[in-house]
């Protein structure tokens, strides 16, 4: 079966219409439009930004069993150097909705899925899970390549490119406190001898 039909909201299916008995299952491809993601204040756009999320669902006596799947790239700024980047980003996330319940039922994180709603929670917000789902798949820092050297915290020279002419004898400040510590130690153990 494909994606959504034309009477549906963009990115949502009716599992009504599935009509699964327990124990079948069934393959849903739905297109759907990825927007911008936003980390540590930098946007990095999904390339492709329109990409065909895979629903599978799977019914059973207790409920309906969710997965999706689907992968784009994410380009923005290295975290280090400002240059353009791309990272890759898979998708493999698992929901779960237990037979019975309805939004009368209060919310229970164990048996709901949060991308359900409408007529017996039967309508899935696909782009939504598809949206929190590459938020959580990306990486902590997305960088041009692994060993990026960053931008000198002094002149912001590019030390990818090669070294700038910041002097390096000029020692953090924060780091003082340890240095007179070292320097009692030292003291210390002249003493001791």
């Amino acid at each position: 079966m494909s994606g959504a039909r034309g009477d549906e909201p963009t990115g949502v299916i009716d599992l009504r219409r599935l009509d699964l008995a327990p124990g079948a299952g069934a393959r849903v491809d739905v297109p759907i439009a990825l927007p911008d993601m936003v980390m540590g204040g930098q946007v990095y756009a999904p390339d492709p930004r329109e990409v065909t999320a895979r629903v599978d669902v799977a019914s059973s006596g207790s409920g309906l069993g969710l997965r999706l799947r689907l992968a784009t790239a994410l380009t923005g700024p290295c975290q280090r150097c400002l240059a353009s980047s791309s990272v890759e980003v898979r998708v493999d996330a698992r929901d779960f909705q237990a037979s019975g319940r309805d939004g009368d039922d209060g919310s229970d994180d164990d048996l709901d899925c949060e991308y359900l709603s409408g007529p017996l929670r039967m309508e899935l917000d696909v782009a939504s899970w598809a949206r929190d789902a590459v938020a959580e798949a990306m990486p902590m820092s997305i960088l041009c390549t692994e060993g990026c050297a960053g931008l000198c915290p002094r002149c912001g020279t590019d030390l990818n490119a090669g070294s700038c002419e910041c002097a390096d004898d000029a020692a953090d400040p924060r780091w003082a406190a340890l240095g007179e510590l070292r320097e009692r130690l030292a003291e210390r153990e002249d003493d001791d001898v």
